[in-house]
């Protein structure tokens, strides 16, 4: 398991935007998946977006066309930029590191409120 340091949670009111990050700690197989599910209370955790090492990209349809994964393979970092937030993407965020062959590595998570 590789330790993941989440950040850029919080509350906004809809149509507003956040970003959240990831860094992954010490060093990891150049050749990875990175990105970010969400729980929402009651509710299964399902995929936002990933992004792998080499630049290709999967959304959720529901969030597809508002938020934009990117990610700095130098610094094992990835970023969710959300914009035109909406009050069902509350939940809290996990970024997830998989990679060949080892258990993925989950965050602590970061809480994302959605006003109306």
């Amino acid at each position: 398991q590789v330790p993941l340091a989440e950040s850029g949670g919080g509350l906004v009111q809809a149509g507003g935007s956040l970003n959240l990050s990831c860094t992954a700690s010490g060093s990891i197989f150049r050749i990875n998946t990175m990105g970010w599910y969400r729980q929402a209370p009651g509710k299964q955790r399902e995929l936002v977006a990933i992004i792998h090492s080499a630049g290709t990209t999967n959304y959720a349809d529901s969030v597809r066309g508002r938020f934009t994964i990117s990610r700095d393979n130098a610094k094992n970092t990835v970023h969710l930029q959300m914009d035109s937030l909406k009050p069902e993407d509350t939940a809290v965020y996990y970024c997830v590191l998989q990679e060949p062959g080892s258990e993925s590595s989950w965050g602590q998570g970061t809480r994302v409120t959605v006003s109306s």
